[in-house]
């Protein structure tokens, strides 16, 4: 094989690979921007393997001198053995940031962190890793593969980014909270969900601060750890880490979340309740996402979805110069002040029941009046654990007279990192800042009347004609008739009925039995007004159907261009395997379909992306005589020397119309 040649992708902080196309490896080389093929960095102990299955190691990387740990595995959609299983996968990336679940016991018998041990310890965990198909598909230092059963939908294939140190929760700072936030930018086009395992201590206040930080967030990312490791023989670590992987990889639930245990709560509404159960963590003012028992049962009304049409970004500041101080009895002005005191800038307020302070202490009531007219913003929430704070007694409402802000049913984690988040931003006045930490961003906080069981007449009636009285199953006759009520609606072009249902406790991304929601109806469709009106009722871009179809994939087969740039807008993007792709293009090329390569150049594909033969959409365009194929080829820059397996250009089987315009003798071309 040639030499590799290794460089750093513009704009990555990552070392990237590039091995160049050779006749036996169909490999298409990474290009300056993010392309499909974009290699990712993994853990020291992962190599990169040959696409062509000789699983040929590349030795390890050392960017600038230094010893660096983060090597790199292609993630290559195309890489590895062609599958012969016809089911779709799942790709996950885990972020190992240190914890009790991936710790290892010494000699003593004490818990340690050992670096590059928790991924060689799964590949030899059988409920773990498939070896034998990750082997025969990537080869042995390949991603990790969980096992398959004839019931699961999709063939998880997760990879491990193992952090270096890896720390103890106790150490977490907010710098570690972007560094997070950005791993997970960099990586976010390329996998369908995230793990992160994480130490217990300061879980909620990692998932909280993720929650505000990935924002406009499209794709699932789940925090999870344990109280005794991953490897011992008994341990809580393997049901939360699988579950949370199976989660990841098959659900889209557009949220930073918590698994622990059975549940899967929203992370700015969980709190650590335990030192030593398996059930450590609550949430006690919102309902679980999801309870995985026999099933995974998804509650998918109580999921929160953003109504801004725009794409997933990441907001890397946030403002250290916030605090929690709890009211006790007789604390003193002097400690009021002095907490309150410059540099502070944000303080969340923990006060008595639903948010009372001493009405006769109007010492310390003046200091919260000075501080709240400097500019510093207060926030008042609850100590109890359940419950909000609210002004029905007097002594609350003495609080909101002196400027206080009403936190409602914010956790402390999840209020001070909302304030970390909201006075991080330079671009928001401080009246702003004021009102967005009462508003609800991120479904941290209750605001408002929620839609019940009671409140869904149309299902309400259904079940009352078949008999129907338990609370479960008039969940599953909800789940049957809103998506078809929905998909009624698309087709009906009706944007009024969409809304309705959605007040009406509607999931406007719930799929229906296929897996397909109102948002893939609508691509195929193609009334953009339609399509408009869903994304701003939060519909989920990302979503795959049983036949691991995105409403992108829908709008490309459906060559409806303006379709497809709004949802790109949204942040959408192509998921398939490169090969399946190229193929699609080949297929295309070669009917002379000039609209849906149109299609896929404008949703961002490669028009160079080989299939399985390493023939190219040019190579068909030529053979079968596509002249204006072989012309918008050319124009958008496809490699004119790309060969396939039996080293052929598309010179070489062009006719010879294409054969001129290959050869620049007609028209102008930028090859």
């Amino acid at each position: 094989m040639k030499s590799v040649a290794q460089i750093r992708t513009l704009g990555s902080r990552w070392p990237t690979t590039i091995l160049p196309r050779d006749v036996t490896d169909n490999t298409v080389a990474v290009k300056s921007a993010w392309p499909p093929q974009l290699h990712l960095i993994m853990s020291e102990t992962d190599f990169i393997c040959n696409a062509n299955s000789q699983n040929t190691p590349v030795e390890n990387n050392k960017s600038n001198g230094t010893n660096d740990e983060e090597h790199i595995i292609r993630r290559n959609v195309s890489s590895g053995a062609f599958p012969q299983e016809s089911k779709p996968e799942g790709r996950v990336l885990v972020l190992y940031t240190g914890g009790t679940i991936g710790m290892v016991r010494n000699k003593d018998g004490a818990l340690v962190p050992i670096a590059n041990a928790f991924v060689k310890n799964l590949r030899k965990y059988p409920n773990m890793h498939d070896k034998e198909y990750a082997e025969e598909r990537f080869g042995p230092m390949g991603p990790l593969v969980l096992p398959m059963t004839d019931l699961d939908s999709r063939r998880i294939i997760y990879n491990v980014l193992e952090y270096k140190p890896l720390c103890d929760s106790s150490n977490m700072r907010m710098d570690d909270w972007i560094r997070i936030a950005r791993d997970i930018q960099e990586s976010y086009e390329h996998f369908d969900g995230f793990v992160i395992l994480h130490g217990t201590d300061t879980l909620s206040y990692t998932a909280s601060a993720l929650s505000f930080m990935l924002e406009a967030l499209g794709k699932i990312v789940v925090l999870t750890g344990s109280q005794l490791p991953l490897f011992d023989t008994r341990s809580d670590g393997l049901d939360n880490f699988l579950t949370s992987l199976v989660i990841a990889a098959n659900y889209n639930i557009p949220e930073v979340c918590i698994f622990f245990g059975t549940r899967l709560m929203r992370g700015n509404r969980t709190t650590k309740a335990s030192v030593t159960a398996f059930e450590a963590f609550h949430s006690p003012n919102a309902p679980p996402l999801a309870v995985a028992g026999i099933k995974i049962d998804v509650d998918y009304r109580s999921i929160f979805r953003t109504c801004h049409m725009e794409k997933f970004h990441v907001h890397t500041t946030l403002n250290k110069k916030v605090g929690l101080l709890r009211l006790f009895p007789s604390i003193t002005a002097d400690l009021v002040k002095a907490f309150l005191r410059p540099p502070i800038e944000g303080v969340v307020l923990q006060t008595y029941g639903a948010g009372n302070v001493p009405s006769n202490r109007e010492d310390i009531i003046a200091e919260f009046k000075a501080a709240a007219d400097r500019g510093v913003i207060i926030v008042n929430i609850t100590q109890c654990s359940e419950g909000s704070v609210c002004s029905i007694y007097e002594v609350g409402k003495i609080l909101m007279d002196a400027g206080v802000l009403s936190g409602f049913d914010m956790t402390p984690e999840a209020a001070l990192t909302k304030l970390a988040y909201v006075l991080s931003k330079t671009e928001w006045d401080t009246a702003t800042k004021r009102s967005m930490m009462e508003t609800n961003l991120r479904g941290e906080l209750t605001a408002g009347r929620s839609v019940t069981l009671q409140d869904w007449d149309l299902v309400d009636a259904v079940g009352r004609s078949l008999r129907i009285s338990s609370p479960s199953e008039f969940k599953e006759l909800g789940a049957i008739l809103f998506p078809a009520m929905m998909n009624a609606a698309v087709l009906a072009k009706d944007t009024m009925k969409l809304s309705s249902l959605k007040r009406y406790g509607a999931d406007i991304s719930q799929p229906n039995a296929d897996g397909r929601t109102a948002l893939h109806i609508a691509c195929c469709e193609g009334d953009i007004t339609v399509v408009r009106h869903l994304l701003k009722m939060g519909a989920n871009v990302h979503i795959k159907d049983r036949f691991n179809r995105t409403p992108l994939t829908d709008a490309i087969e459906h060559d409806r261009p303006e379709i497809i740039k709004l949802l790109l807008q949204c942040g959408a993007h192509l998921h398939e395997r490169g090969r399946l792709i190229g193929e699609r293009m080949c297929s295309a090329a070669a009917a002379g379909n000039l609209a849906r390569l149109r299609s896929y150049h404008l949703a961002g594909a490669d028009l160079s992306q080989a299939d399985i033969s390493g023939r190219t959409a040019l190579h068909l365009a030529a053979e079968h005589g596509q002249a204006a194929v072989v012309q918008f080829l050319l124009e958008h820059g496809a490699e004119t020397k790309a060969s396939d397996k039996l080293g052929m250009t598309a010179k070489d089987v062009a006719n010879p119309e294409c054969l001129r315009l290959l050869n620049g003798e007609n028209g102008s071309n930028k090859v």
